[in-house]
């Protein structure tokens, strides 16, 4: 079987269960919720329109808005890693994957038929996020008098960005669920690391000296810099953890990511012997 063959097998596969839907409606509602709730603190704290607020507010005005949208990839990054990993878990769970390499012996193809698709379904879950984000946020950015900025290249590019960002993060989840073939292990592990691991580390860094320096490799920490902006650099301005990479190092570093993650789940996982 060829390589579009394989890519449209693999599109009527994901798109037939209710699992890309159901994650996309979770993303939706859990991000334009986020996105609001923040959205109306921190704009109307730089308005100074809450209670007991006397003069101004204390947060800045300058970069507000591109804080606000990078929260779409911040806290959304983990539904386009989650469904990258159950492309390829499901299949094992499930024993699918024997019938699949029956129609295709070349796994390669597959793996690269699944890494096209998922690519796609990354784009589709950015742009979702991005529309929940993105609503709220500059409603009441509006609505308080500041600048939405949305009329500025620079927060399109950031945009076009976190689609990128998007994409890259369902690569990542395709390596791991390919290296880790166990389902309820790979989303456990996802979990654990993308909102304990690296969280708790990333807030120690705005405190510990020289612990960012680290930090800004960790997959996380790259997706913001490739975004440009993310409630955890905006904090760690104020504190000790300063260092990141440049846009472009943040989708090196994410990319190479993806890479390793994909060649060593083929070259382990991927290779041995389905049942």
């Amino acid at each position: 079987m060829s390589l579009s063959a394989a890519t449209r097998a693999e599109t009527t596969k994901l798109f037939t269960t209710a699992m890309w839907w159901v994650l996309g409606l979770i993303l939706l509602v859990y991000i334009g919720m986020t996105a609001a709730g923040l959205g109306f603190v921190f704009a109307a704290t730089a308005a100074g329109a809450l209670p007991g607020q006397e003069g101004g507010g204390h947060v800045p005005t300058t970069g507000l808005a591109s804080v606000l949208y990078s929260l779409a990839s911040t806290i959304g990054y983990v539904f386009p890693l989650l469904i990258g990993t159950l492309m390829v878990t499901a299949e094992f769970r499930h024993k699918t994957l024997t019938p699949t390499f029956l129609a295709t012996p070349r796994r390669g193809v597959v793996l690269s038929a699944k890494s096209l698709v998922g690519i796609g379904i990354g784009v589709l879950y950015a742009i979702v996020a991005l529309i929940a984000t993105v609503g709220p946020a500059a409603g009441f950015l509006a609505g308080f008098g500041q600048d939405a900025e949305l009329g500025a290249p620079e927060t399109w590019a950031m945009f076009g960005r976190i689609v990128i960002a998007f994409a890259l993060w369902v690569l990542i989840g395709i390596g791991v669920g390919a290296l880790v073939r166990n389902q309820v292990a790979a989303v456990v592990v996802v979990l654990a690391f993308t909102q304990f691991v690296e969280p708790i580390g990333r807030v120690a860094a705005a405190f510990v000296e020289n612990l960012d320096k680290v930090m800004q490799f960790l997959p996380g920490a790259a997706s913001d810099a490739l975004v440009g902006s993310s409630v955890y650099t905006a904090m760690s301005a104020s504190g000790t953890g300063s260092a990141h990479l440049e846009w472009w190092g943040g989708g090196v570093v994410l990319l190479a990511y993806a890479i390793v993650l994909l060649v060593l789940g083929y070259l382990t996982s991927w290779r041995r012997d389905v049942e």
